[in-house]
């Protein structure tokens, strides 16, 4: 049994540990109410900030603008406070490695991404590159622009954040080691080269998790966790006279179709053959044989997600009328969290322009992706399509891997996750936690071997239209669900308080 003296000794540390944590949770008080205020304060200056960085074009697929983006975004991680920004040189576009020693105990990796995909300007209610502000009903002022959502508006955001602590004079509560590509938008060809190099793996072995800032909030203000994504592979199937041995070696008048194979109905021919009758479940032999079916835990987290979103809201988000084969809306989200796709993306051939040309093309391409789930890879994906059509007959048939990686996932009950529920839930939302983004980012390289970190997204604040024309950025909500740009980056600072805890 404990004895008096040992008691009165224990008593007396556990009051002055209480005392000292009281202290603690004042000074985090004062320093959080500081930093909020230090954010509003300078909202016009983030604003332009983000700004500047929409107007700086950076798409990798053209090659245009990206030594001007990643010098840009070297600037920008300089202004915030990181004391070593480095542009790595990669057989692509050149990463960045950077780091901001705060002397904190625990230390968070973070990953960005300074490429955006194409845009036409034809398209846009506004022009992408002039990162308008722009009114939208039901939402309040926007930021509307190519990358506005993807991904410079959020991770300017979390620079915003880190402004706030500068500013203030305040150090952060974590250390930060931080990984950027210019390639996510073309499967991040090259990013395991840049996370791959020693000084890369000897910084993020420090880390506790790493995470890609995201604005997490759907129109309707609920936030979702994601528990991890699909992985990717995108590429192009070439069919040709040249490869083929057949049809003209140039376009030919049309007339001679009766008399000359045709390289674009040889595509269109081994395309079928990649889906099954439905258009839509894929065939590839071997494709999908590894892959994982949802677990229980994955399916209750699903139908408790429908339980609590509008079917009616999202299709009409969506524009569509009818889910595949006409499920279920239930169903409709299990084969969005867990069915690999071939998806095509675009068909080029011949002549597109006004009118008919009345041409035999002499060439054809399909751009393809593939989505993974767990236990498929990239490298057996493509292994598989590549036996598919050379079975089928189709070996002529070019396959160019553009990009891709595998699927990644991170358990629900790692401190990276649990950090994310905790500040959501102190600011009065109840997250929807997501087994597995349907899109994809390359968070396998933090999740696999050899770092086997937890990785995800953080964030609160909305935004929509990746990849589509009028991608829009809350900046001033008239919502009170949602978050505008200040909200979103105080949430962040609540973030990294959060993780400093080690909830």
């Amino acid at each position: 049994m404990t004895n008096r003296r040992t008691f009165l000794q224990q008593l007396g540390y556990r009051s002055a540990l209480a005392s000292s944590l009281r202290g603690l949770y004042a000074a985090e008080a004062a320093d959080l109410k500081s930093l909020q205020a230090e954010i509003e304060k300078r909202h016009d200056e983030s604003v332009q900030r983000l700004q500047q960085w929409i107007r700086q074009p950076s798409i990798a697929a053209e090659n245009r603008g990206m030594t001007e983006g990643c010098e840009l975004t070297m600037s920008f991680l300089r202004d915030a406070g990181f004391d070593q920004v480095t542009k790595v040189p990669s057989k692509g576009q050149p990463g960045i490695f950077a780091t901001l020693d705060a002397g904190a105990s625990r230390t968070i990796g973070l990953y960005f991404m300074y490429d955006v995909k194409q845009a036409d300007p034809s398209e846009w209610s506004s022009p992408p590159w002039d990162a308008a502000l722009v009114d939208k009903p039901g939402l309040g002022k926007v930021i509307m622009g190519r990358g506005a959502v993807n991904q410079k508006g959020p991770e300017a955001t979390f620079l915003a954040a880190l402004h706030a602590f500068r500013r203030s004079g305040r150090k952060l509560p974590v250390n930060l080691v931080l990984v950027a590509e210019g390639e996510e938008e073309i499967g991040s060809p090259h990013f395991p080269q840049i996370v791959h190099r020693a000084e890369s793996l000897a910084a993020l072995r420090k880390c506790t998790g790493v995470f890609m800032p995201m604005a997490a909030q759907g129109r309707d203000g609920s936030v979702t966790i994601n528990l991890g994504a699909k992985g990717v592979v995108e590429l192009e199937l070439v069919s040709s006279s040249e490869r083929w041995g057949r049809g003209p070696k140039q376009d030919l008048h049309s007339s001679n179709e009766a008399r000359v194979d045709s390289p674009a109905w040889h595509l269109v021919e081994a395309l079928a053959t990649l889906v099954g009758p439905d258009g839509h479940t894929p065939a590839i032999e071997g494709f999908a044989d590894k892959a994982l079916p949802l677990a229980s835990r994955d399916k209750e987290l699903i139908r408790k997600a429908a339980q609590r979103q509008s079917e009616a809201t999202v299709k009409q988000q969506l524009g569509v009328q009818h889910w595949v084969h006409d499920v279920g809306y239930l169903e409709s989200l299990e084969l969005l969290a867990s069915k690999p796709t071939v998806n095509i993306e675009g068909l080029v051939a011949g002549y597109t322009g006004p009118g008919g040309k009345t041409i035999l093309p002499h060439r054809a391409v399909a751009k393809i992706d593939m989505r993974l789930v767990p236990n498929m890879t990239a490298a057996g994906a493509l292994a598989a399509l590549k036996a598919h059509l050379a079975k089928y007959g189709f070996a002529d048939i070019e396959v160019n891997m553009t990009g891709g990686y595998d699927p990644n996932t991170t358990p629900a009950d790692s401190a990276l996750i649990r950090a994310q529920e905790a500040v959501y839930r102190r600011d009065g939302y109840d997250p929807i936690l997501w087994p597995r983004l349907a899109g994809s980012w390359p968070g396998y390289v933090f999740t696999g071997d050899p770092l086997q970190l937890p990785a995800g997204h953080f964030g609160l604040g909305h935004g929509n239209g990746a990849h589509a024309p009028d991608e829009y950025y809350v900046i001033e909500s008239s919502n009170p669900k949602i978050k505008g740009m200040d909200g979103a980056a105080f949430s962040q600072v609540q973030y990294l308080y959060e993780l400093a805890a080690g909830s």
